[in-house]
């Protein structure tokens, strides 16, 4: 089937037309291998004035794109699409780690949930904003209420890994097989790391922390808290001995970071 553009550009075909990429709000650029790869596979030149990570200032152009008129269209489906999706996820995990004030680390795991073929660059995206995609800096074991469910209890999933040499062991408490006290005591006493109370209720996170200092262990493990946390509600978390705040969709299913493509006028 004949492309339409053919017909549409036939008369400057051999022409070389250069675009600017420009966004239209504050944030951070990401995407940018990405789209330097898609760009570069139909043969259109993509010059960025920035790097990866990068913040981005609304009407300052970020890059430029040379190409034929056929190709600078081709070239507008890709790499708008790209840098605008990855850099409103680096944006919103930006935004996060600023409202954390450096008091709490915020992580963003809900990349697994992302489809395949963009998984890559939403990791990508979350780091260049300055947040962490993984809940533990070091290698680790990550056990849910799933693995707890089929192995029967938090001290058996927990017996299961013993063996692991220096793996941090995280354990996700939510408080349905028992209360919060007592699947906090289970994790400690059995030699967990990472405490993930993901219930998104600060309450929960009270009585972790209280029952952890009830047991002499404060300071001895980390506390992560997850469960609809909304980035506008940050600050609030600071004051509660939280160490981790894991963010879902508001990083990963970020508003579009929008970047419009603008064709330079040609001089007669």
């Amino acid at each position: 089937m004949e492309d339409i553009r053919d017909t549409i550009f036939k008369g400057i075909a051999d022409k070389e037309f250069r675009a600017l990429l420009i966004p239209e709000r504050d944030g951070c650029l990401s995407g940018t291998e990405e789209a330097q790869r898609l760009t570069g596979e139909i043969g259109a030149k993509l010059r960025l004035f920035l790097y990866e990570g990068d913040s981005v200032k609304a009407g300052e152009p970020i890059g430029e794109v040379i190409a034929a008129p056929k190709i600078m269209a081709m070239a507008e489906e890709r790499v708008i699409g790209t840098l605008s999706k990855f850099s409103g996820i680096a944006t919103a995990s930006q935004k996060a780690v600023r409202l954390a004030q450096g008091k709490i680390r915020i992580v963003s795991g809900s990349w697994k949930k992302m489809p395949p073929a963009i998984k890559n660059g939403v990791r990508q995206a979350i780091v260049a904003g300055g947040a962490s995609f993984r809940i533990s800096s070091t290698p680790m074991v990550y056990l849910d209420k799933n693995y707890i469910r089929m192995l029967g209890s938090i001290p058996a999933a927990l017996e299961s890994v013993r063996g692991c040499g220096d793996l941090a062991k995280v354990i996700q408490i939510k408080g349905k097989e028992n209360s919060i006290e007592e699947e906090t005591k289970q994790a400690v006493e059995n030699g967990c790391s990472i405490l993930m109370v993901d219930t998104g209720n600060l309450e929960d996170v009270v009585r972790c922390t209280k029952k952890i200092e009830q047991m002499g262990m404060s300071g001895k493990l980390q506390i992560a808290f997850a469960g609809g946390v909304k980035l506008e509600d940050i600050p609030k978390f600071i004051d509660y001995g939280i160490d981790m705040l894991c963010i879902g969709k508001e990083i990963v299913d970020a508003p579009l970071l929008d970047i419009k493509m603008d064709v330079e006028l040609q001089k007669n």
